[in-house]
């Protein structure tokens, strides 16, 4: 059984982590923010300085913005959200963006409108916007999540500020979540309050998917992935995953249901689901519940790691998805365990190097070792605790992984953002 108020917690954790995104979360974020400037600066910038940590840095670099006529870079994402963005879309504010604020947008930038300086900062997911016009100067600092502005001044007035800049801003309470709480939630809440958050997944990330297997982005990995392997639901699982996470990565102007502040988590903690529910005639009622089921266990997991890390967020989604499927086909809650420690032994060392459309063939492997991982958990068999980092309980081993994450992996996302900026 569960308590009415952890029900009601988690309903609130969905709701706000599940929210759309029209391109990767980090550049979006940075369009958002100098959309938001420019609201406060009531006139087109005669420059911006953006200035952002390693972890900022890592993830826009590479990726294509969406509406951008296919730009990548932070110095991109500022101006276009800064002339041509609507802010009161939050994470879709490109969505805006029209041919003639684009035209507007990449002339800026030919005239050198915008420069980025490195943020020494201890907050991996943190930047400051400063919008230049004349003698005004509005400035926007975002911490922790992706819109999560702490502070916003113009001409050194400060228009708002939270309560306390050093920490993220949540409403939902999250210590609730455990593995047993989310799969009691998942099995007993009422269908009618969590069919909001999870038809919008089916919709918006399985929309991405088919749009991805078309293979007009990057190599056309979808594609890739089906011809190299042999006809299987799971070939098709990690296919169509893959196919929507290239699609995003490359520029596809289609909105991603995110997960804890990530599209990639979002199509790796939902599209596996989805695929395996319709090919192997799971019912709708029980697809719904698993993705409830996946959304919470990734965001479970993700309270240990924080938002941005050099640990690849696709291993804690695909860890979730595995479990859910164990979860969807009726699987036991030992069973719905091994899982998660089967996938860990595996994969729980993937690097972050940053947004790209690579990152499609990361979420491809990382789900091939959480369905193997849903495979052996079937059929009775897991690996043995304290052998390697598997602990006795394996929430103990979900916060080992998670310190791994945060902790551990510090001194590599250094050395992996001084490598990238190094060229």
């Amino acid at each position: 059984m569960l308590c009415e108020k952890i029900k009601q917690d988690f309903i609130e954790i969905l709701k706000e982590e599940l929210i759309p995104a029209m391109g990767c979360t980090e550049p979006i974020a940075l369009a958002y923010a100098a959309a938001k400037g420019r609201d406060f600066l009531d006139s087109d910038p005669d420059r911006i300085i953006a200035k952002c940590s390693g972890n900022i840095i890592k993830n826009v670099r590479c990726v294509r913005i969406p509406n951008s006529n296919g730009m990548t870079g932070i110095e991109a994402a500022c101006m276009l959200g800064a002339v041509a963005g609507d802010s009161s879309r939050h994470m879709e504010v490109l969505e805006a963006v029209t041919p003639e604020g684009l035209s507007k947008a990449i002339s800026y930038l030919n005239e050198g409108r915008c420069t980025v300086e490195y943020l020494e900062s201890v907050i991996p997911l943190h930047f400051i916007i400063e919008l230049f016009c004349g003698d005004d100067a509005v400035i926007v600092e975002v911490r922790y999540s992706h819109t999560n502005i702490v502070k916003i001044t113009k001409n050194g007035e400060i228009l708002f500020m939270t309560n306390d800049l050093r920490e993220e801003t949540v409403v939902a309470d999250r210590s609730g979540l455990s593995i047993e709480n989310i799969r009691n939630f998942a099995e007993g809440v009422e269908l009618e309050l969590i069919l909001p958050f999870t038809t919008k997944q089916i919709e918006c990330n399985m929309a991405i998917a088919e749009r991805g297997m078309k293979g007009d982005f990057g190599v056309g990995i979808g594609k890739a992935i089906q011809e190299v392997y042999a006809k299987s639901t799971f070939t098709n699982i990690r296919a169509y995953s893959a196919a929507a996470s290239e699609a995003r990565m490359d520029g596809c102007d289609m909105p991603v249901i995110i997960t804890s502040g990530s599209g990639n988590q979002g199509i790796t903690s939902t599209v596996p689901i989805i695929v395996y529910a319709r090919e192997n005639g799971i019912s709708e009622d029980r697809m719904h519940r698993a993705l409830a089921f996946s959304s919470l266990l990734t965001v479970y997991q993700k309270e240990y790691i924080g938002k941005l890390s050099a640990f690849c967020g696709a291993v804690s989604a695909a860890c979730a998805a595995g479990a859910a499927i164990t979860f969807m086909v009726g699987g036991c809650l030992d069973q719905i365990k091994d899982t998660i420690d089967n996938t860990l032994a595996d994969i729980p060392g993937i690097i972050c190097d940053g947004a790209k459309a690579s990152c499609a063939v990361k979420i491809s492997s990382a789900l091939d070792a959480a369905l193997f991982a849903h495979s052996l958990a079937m059929q009775g068999k897991a690996y043995e605790a304290n052998t390697g980092i598997l602990r006795e309980e394996t929430a103990k081993t979900i916060s080992s992984v998670g310190h791994i994450g945060r902790v551990g992996m510090q001194p590599t996302d250094q050395e992996i953002v001084k490598l990238m900026i190094e060229g």
